[in-house]
């Protein structure tokens, strides 16, 4: 971690990236991130969506998980439409 710059928190809760960091990051506007707070740190952890590639093994894995319990079709829509009531 080489760079090092500081900035203010607004009234709104909100945080600027110093410009130099975003570029060195290639953060851009719409980039997620996960927010870990302990005592007096606050670390952002930017979140990657899965490559494509990936994301088809992470399909591949779900539906041999899925088989391998003897889950349905069917029970997947269940579970939706309860999710749906729940809220």
């Amino acid at each position: 971690m080489s760079d090092t710059a500081t900035t203010t928190l607004s009234s709104k809760g909100q945080v600027v990236i110093p410009e130099e960091i975003r570029d060195r990051l290639g953060l851009k506007p719409g980039a997620q991130f996960v927010v870990l707070g302990d005592k007096d740190v606050v670390i952002f952890k930017v979140l990657q969506p899965p490559a494509p590639r990936d994301f088809a093994t992470l399909v591949q894995q779900a539906r041999t998980a899925a088989k391998r319990t003897g889950m349905r079709r069917s029970d997947i829509a269940k579970a939706v439409a309860k999710a749906r009531r729940s809220k």
